[in-house]
């Protein structure tokens, strides 16, 4: 039972925060502690992903990390990408005439929610557990690392001015926008950062544990993803996106999982990196995409990267299989 549960252990954690959802969001006599861990999780989740980051950042070795050829190739194909879907999302708004149908404008609307939801997928900065899941796969955690670093970085810089322009409250908002994500997201990814370097250098006790416990990032990681099922839960079934949009959304999410991975290793493949692109490209933390998307997006958007949690965890358990297979 552990063997498998070590195995599978990201369908589990989906699994988890699925069940446990649907059990106290229908069993009436849960109403009660319901009311009470609704909340909670949604609280929890920063702090797991803090913890994750922190956890992470406390074991690498700065002296040995370098920029690499293929960090900056996927960090250029993710602007890429991320320019051309917030370029069609600002076209297709500057089109909106108050002349057409409601029906039209409905339409347009429904158009809007999808691309969000596929630029949240794209713009999220590389899961802090990828460097596990890459070592796992045979791949260079130290190379990893680094990507996680500079993904963050640029991800707290690109959210907070990407998101008041997409989603504008009034024409002097935009400033005060910018500074309210940006400290929210520093707490979450710079932070972790500046301690995880104290630690290392300074409280040896505690770096010398987290090395002796390598895979604790992976499973508070974990934690992390099934609170964010649980969310993704909820905001599916409370949403009023219908079931043709979560479809659209639930289907693009799969076919963005699949053109950022095959992009990620053939960009791979031309550095000699297959495993570190791949999974810098594809493994996305999305409990960071759907904590800011709801909170300052939209939570339809964020459907779209709970949908990206089921196929790029259902995508690294595959790999996975496939790697302890062929050992």
């Amino acid at each position: 039972m552990l063997r498998f549960l070590k195995n599978w252990t990201l369908p589990v954690a989906i699994a988890v925060g699925t069940a446990l959802y649907l059990l106290f969001a229908y069993v009436p006599a849960l109403d009660a502690p319901a009311q009470v861990l609704g909340p909670l999780c949604e609280t929890l989740l920063p702090i797991v992903l803090f913890l994750t980051l922190f956890v992470t950042f406390s074991k690498v070795d700065f002296h040995l990390m370098r920029l690499r050829r293929w960090h900056l190739l996927v960090l250029s194909a993710q602007l890429l990408l991320i320019a051309l879907f917030v370029g069609i999302i600002l076209w297709q708004d500057r089109h909106v005439d108050a002349s057409l149908s409601a029906f039209e404008l409905q339409d347009i609307q429904l158009r809007r929610y999808l691309l969000e939801a596929i630029l949240v997928c794209i713009l999220a900065p590389c899961a802090s557990a990828s460097p596990v899941v890459t070592a796992k796969l045979g791949g260079d955690i130290t190379q990893m690392t680094t990507f996680v670093l500079l993904s963050s970085v640029v991800t707290s810089v690109l959210i907070p001015i990407i998101f008041p322009i997409l989603e504008p409250s009034n024409e002097t908002a935009f400033f005060t926008t910018f500074l309210a994500i940006l400290q929210r997201l520093s707490l979450v990814l710079l932070l972790p950062l500046v301690l995880g370097a104290v630690v290392r250098h300074w409280v040896k006790p505690l770096y010398r544990w987290f090395v002796r416990t390598p895979d604790l990032g992976f499973y508070l990681w974990c934690v992390a993803l099934a609170i964010t099922t649980g969310i993704t839960v909820r905001n599916i079934l409370n949403s009023h996106a219908g079931s043709h949009l979560f479809f659209d959304i639930a289907l693009f999410a799969l076919v963005t999982a699949i053109v950022q991975f095959v992009l990620g290793r053939l960009i791979g493949k031309a550095t000699g990196r297959v495993v570190c692109s791949g999974q810098g490209m594809f493994q996305k933390n999305t409990g960071l995409a759907i904590w800011i998307t709801y909170t300052y997006l939209t939570p339809v958007a964020s459907i779209g990267a709970g949908c990206y949690v089921l196929w790029q965890n259902l995508i690294n358990s595959f790999e996975l299989w496939q790697h302890r297979r062929r050992e």
